[in-house]
């Protein structure tokens, strides 16, 4: 399958990860640009907020928060103009969103939080509100065949181990190692892995989950006491 450059991907696209644009999907209903380095870098624009993940190697972050060393398993939310260099990963952007910096990992072997059919999930980087993109880790366990399945928004992830397929209407997509898979809103598709696991970064432009201004830890952990007679 081909990927969108100077528009709207409506296919499913999983292709090895290179330098430059995989991806276009700035006219969606949450704008967003897939981009893939490999050590020569890359430097994106101010024009939201930029997530990474360093698929292999170690390389340079520089951007508004300041130079970090980011080494192989490592994820950062960048918000403004950034550069990358060594290595190699993806950037995935969300347009038309200020985000919060933030850098971590490596990321562990297995998601801490049950998903479907026996897989799990970490979410590495939080919606800072309700409704704000994501971050998460899916691991698919070894001889999984996952039940068929849509998301109601663009789904972008790399392989960061393992082999598998992604299986949809049209075909299957063999997955290995840094692999780049695109899923636009409401396509069907599952992951099916046979004696190896899976393990993906997954980005998610939106989310229906994230602390709201009645609803969140500071404001839950405030008690008041009743006032004196």
């Amino acid at each position: 399958m081909t990927m969108g450059d100077a528009s709207v991907t409506e296919s499913v696209s999983c292709d090895a990860l290179i330098d430059g644009r995989l991806g276009d999907h700035r006219r969606s209903a949450h704008p967003t640009s897939v981009h893939g380095w490999v050590e020569r870098g890359s430097e994106l624009p101010n024009s939201g907020t930029h997530f990474g993940f360093v698929l292999a190697g170690s390389a340079r972050l520089a951007c508004s928060s300041g130079e970090f060393s980011v080494h192989q398993g490592m994820y950062f939310a960048a918000p403004g103009a950034v550069s990358v260099t060594g290595g190699r990963g993806l950037i995935v952007t969300r347009h038309e969103f200020g985000g919060v910096f933030h850098l971590g990992g490596p990321i562990e072997g297995a998601g801490r939080l049950q998903y479907i059919d026996g897989c799990s999930d970490s979410l590495l980087i939080p919606p800072t509100a309700w409704g704000d993109p994501c971050l998460n880790l899916l691991y698919v366990p070894p001889h999984t065949k996952q039940t068929e399945h849509t998301h109601p928004s663009l789904r972008v992830g790399v392989i960061a181990s393992g082999e598998g397929i992604c299986r949809t209407p049209q075909r299957d997509h063999p997955l290995r190692p840094g692999v780049v898979f695109q899923l636009p809103a409401d396509h069907r598709h599952c992951f099916h892995t046979s004696t190896s696991p899976l393990t993906i970064v997954a980005f998610h432009p939106d989310s229906d989950f994230g602390p709201t201004d009645d609803n969140h830890p500071m404001l839950n952990r405030t008690v008041i006491p009743p006032a004196r007679d």
